[in-house]
């Protein structure tokens, strides 16, 4: 049984979103950190080095989709804190 004096916990939808969305946005540079070690784990087959240029063109398109999804992920952050909330009214 609840107690009669205890409201349960509940966030609206939009509240819950916005934070969800801010957590992204913190984890993004560990992301991207991880991302870009990923090619220190590839070895070169045989006796031969391994070409420089497959690692260098990784490491350019995984900045570029982090700079993607960091802006995508500002832009709809910013959007939610314009939007006057309904509770506020």
């Amino acid at each position: 049984m609840k107690p009669a004096g205890k409201m349960p916990v509940f966030l609206e939808r939009a509240n819950y979103r916005q934070r969800r969305l801010g957590d992204a946005a913190r984890c993004l540079p560990m992301l991207g950190a991880v991302l870009w070690l990923i090619p220190l784990l590839w070895q070169a087959d045989g006796t031969e080095p391994r070409s420089n240029a497959g690692t260098l063109t990784y490491i350019f398109v995984v900045w570029v989709l982090l700079i993607g999804l960091a802006a995508i992920l500002a832009q709809v952050l910013r959007d939610d804190d314009a939007k006057p909330d309904d509770a506020q009214r």
